[in-house]
């Protein structure tokens, strides 16, 4: 089957799929929602990285030892940092859910947010004592444990609000004179009403059965969590992706899917990494940032290595325009301007060089050779330096090194019969 055929069949086949899932509106609301949240992880994943300082039980300099007693004596603030930001992901994914999905439907977002944020508290926190003289809550829950509740109950609240407002249910008619704010708020008295009712019924069962909600479903998903934190898993995904990519379709189709996974993943590390405690996963946001795409999807910041040193002018050009790009894991230059995208030549290394990465990276932190990811600072970073300051871990960049070389050779052979064709094609039109 040629690459015309299969592209046919994608297009066909595969294509309204992708849209459709790019599109609909829950999976938008998801993806749009994780990526808003950037600076609450910029600033965690600071954070994070500020009270990592280096081990000084036997030795140190004098920068390692202020260093770690600054940490020392700000361990508290360090960790209120961590529990409000990356700590408390599955509160602002709540929010911004029903921030994207009220907005998609036209209705004003204020109010459902506050309910929202409402039946978050009463379902993902646990209340411990709660007296006169103060309250004490569990609010571990908050964290990446907390994300399918985070989105059920944004979905519910934001579909049901929209549902009960746009059929006016309940809605009490006011004189015009009336600032059409304080209409709004009284046409919103009956479906609050109506879905803190709901919240508060199942606090109330969960609370007679001696658990919460974020419990139930944890502990009912937790071996499917666990099952997606695995190499086969990273092969499959990575593969996905970019047979989408090769095919045109950009990789936020998946993003609904997937940053959940990633996210969380990294919410549970942070908050390992912040209590001291082994991290539970490998699979997280900075992992398949730094550590699989390498450059962007099909790791080309290698390619764009050879292409900028290649006797092909045009291919010497779109190298050397995209090699910074690619240095700051931006890749639609080189995929667009080559291209890779639907080009048969560089099919198989745009598959592979990431599943490399992914695979290589994933058994070195499973064995324990590098650290694992616990912060994240910016889609944007370079490799060689996120990869570092999100593991702390001085190996991992010089992984990273070795990433990018092994994918340079398998790039190469791929490389070298499109840059001959180039150039036959450059030559033929000077002599003509």
């Amino acid at each position: 089957m040629g690459i015309q055929s299969i592209s046919g069949a994608m297009e066909k086949y595969v294509m309204p799929v992708a849209d459709k899932m790019g599109n609909e509106c829950h999976l938008r609301a998801i993806r749009d929602a994780f990526v808003s949240l950037l600076p609450i992880t910029f600033i965690g994943g600071m954070g994070a990285v500020i009270s990592s300082a280096p081990s000084v039980e036997t030795a140190g300099t004098g920068f390692t030892l202020g260093w770690a007693k600054f940490v020392a004596d700000n361990s508290m603030i360090f960790s209120w940092i961590n529990a409000l930001t990356l700590g408390a992901m599955s509160l602002y994914i709540c929010i911004g859910i029903i921030h994207f999905l009220c907005k998609s439907r036209k209705v004003e977002s204020f109010l459902p947010i506050l309910l929202g944020v409402f039946g978050f508290l009463m379902l993902t926190v646990e209340p411990l004592v709660l007296g006169w003289d103060g309250k004490t809550a569990e609010i571990s829950f908050m964290d990446g444990k907390g994300l399918v509740p985070a989105m059920l109950i944004a979905i519910v609240t934001a579909d049901l609000y929209c549902y009960m407002v746009k059929r006016e249910l309940g809605k009490i008619k006011l004189p015009d004179t009336v600032p059409a704010s304080l209409s709004d708020v009284f046409a919103s008295i009956v479906p609050g009403a109506i879905l803190m009712g709901i919240y508060i019924l199942v606090f109330a069962v969960m609370n007679k059965m001696g658990t919460t909600l974020p419990k139930l479903i944890y502990h009912a998903i937790s071996p499917s969590l666990t099952a997606v934190d695995n190499v086969g898993f990273t092969i499959i995904i990575t593969l996905m992706v970019h047979i989408f990519w090769f095919f045109g379709i950009h990789d936020a189709a998946l993003a609904g899917v997937l940053a959940p996974i990633r996210d969380g993943n990294l919410s549970l590390n942070a908050a390992a990494h912040a209590a001291g405690q082994a991290l539970p996963s490998i699979f997280t946001t900075p992992f398949w940032v730094y550590f699989v795409v390498i450059g962007g999807c099909g790791s080309v910041l290698a390619l764009a290595v050879l292409l900028s040193m290649s006797k092909s002018k045009q291919l010497k050009t779109i190298g050397r325009m995209g090699i910074l790009p690619a240095f700051f894991n931006i890749s639609e230059p080189i995929i667009f301007g080559l291209p890779l995208m639907l080009n048969p030549i560089f099919f198989i290394p745009f598959l592979s060089t990431s599943i490399l990465n992914g695979t290589i990276a994933f058994l070195a932190m499973k064995l324990g050779l590098i650290g694992k990811s616990f912060a994240m600072l910016s889609w944007q970073m370079p490799s060689v330096i996120g990869a570092f300051f999100s593991t702390m871990d001085w190996k991992a960049p010089v992984l990273i090194i070795v990433l990018i070389v092994l994918d340079g050779i398998f790039y190469f052979p791929f490389f070298k019969i499109y840059e001959k064709k180039m150039v036959e094609m450059e030559q033929g039109e000077i002599s003509d």
